[in-house]
């Protein structure tokens, strides 16, 4: 069953259209990578399904409802996470305040999402009482994931959590991404670094210029000698 279906998804930002007729499906359980060069219109896709993007034409139907044009946090309260790519954390708050910070849904921090998202990422647990500003880039990174695990959302949207990140800590990250689909939490992912995407991904599409243009099992595409030559630099 589809959780979340794009169709025909025209979005952009004021009066400039980036997306075509864009089209996506990720299944319940999956991890779907989006890649493609600069400018192919990766994260508009997703910030159109997070409401951040103007919804110009289309579907977007997550769990059979339609959240197409929804405000950002209605979309939220649905049980979508977002992470985004850049300022993400609340650089002034404690670890332990960004924590709370995403459970202002809930209520309160239930002990048992808190033990959850730290045994996800320890690193965070050793460290409550540290400003999120102070952390390294791959740290500040986990604590927007934990944040966004919180309310424990079916579906959780990545927007390049790689970037910026040294070689060691991309390899991490990506571990960190497969115990959290493992866990039974649905992830679509944006990502700049698209071999490596590509490899742990169950299913790939590959946007250029606001369309699709290729999609397929991410093993599938990562040997497509024309997505390896137009995509993958060979």
């Amino acid at each position: 069953m589809s959780l979340l279906e794009v169709r025909d998804l025209e979005a952009g930002y004021g009066d400039l259209q980036v997306l075509f007729g864009v089209d996506l499906e990720v299944a319940e359980g999956e991890y779907v990578a989006i890649v493609g060069p600069n400018g192919a219109g990766k994260s508009t896709a997703m910030k159109a399904v997070v409401g951040l993007a103007a919804h110009m034409g289309g579907e977007i139907t997550f769990d059979g409802e339609d959240i197409a044009g929804l405000p950002p946090q209605n979309i939220i309260e649905r049980g979508v996470g977002y992470v985004p790519q850049s300022d993400n954390v609340f650089p002034t708050l404690t670890v332990e305040e960004n924590l709370t910070i995403g459970a202002y849904l809930l209520g309160d921090l239930p002990d048992e999402r808190r033990e959850v998202v730290l045994e996800q990422f320890p690193i965070l647990g050793e460290r409550p009482d540290q400003r999120a500003g102070n952390l390294s880039g791959g740290q500040q990174q986990m604590l927007a994931m934990a944040r966004a695990l919180i309310p424990d959302p079916p579906l959780l949207l990545l927007d390049e959590p790689s970037a910026g990140l040294a070689p060691d800590l991309v390899e991490e990250m990506f571990d960190h991404i497969d115990r959290i689909n493992e866990r039974g939490v649905t992830v679509l992912i944006v990502e700049q670094n698209a071999k490596t995407a590509l490899r742990q991904c169950d299913r790939g599409y590959v946007l250029a210029q606001g369309e699709n243009r290729y999609a397929d099992d991410g093993d599938a595409l990562l040997s497509d000698p024309e997505v390896r030559q137009q995509f993958l630099g060979g």
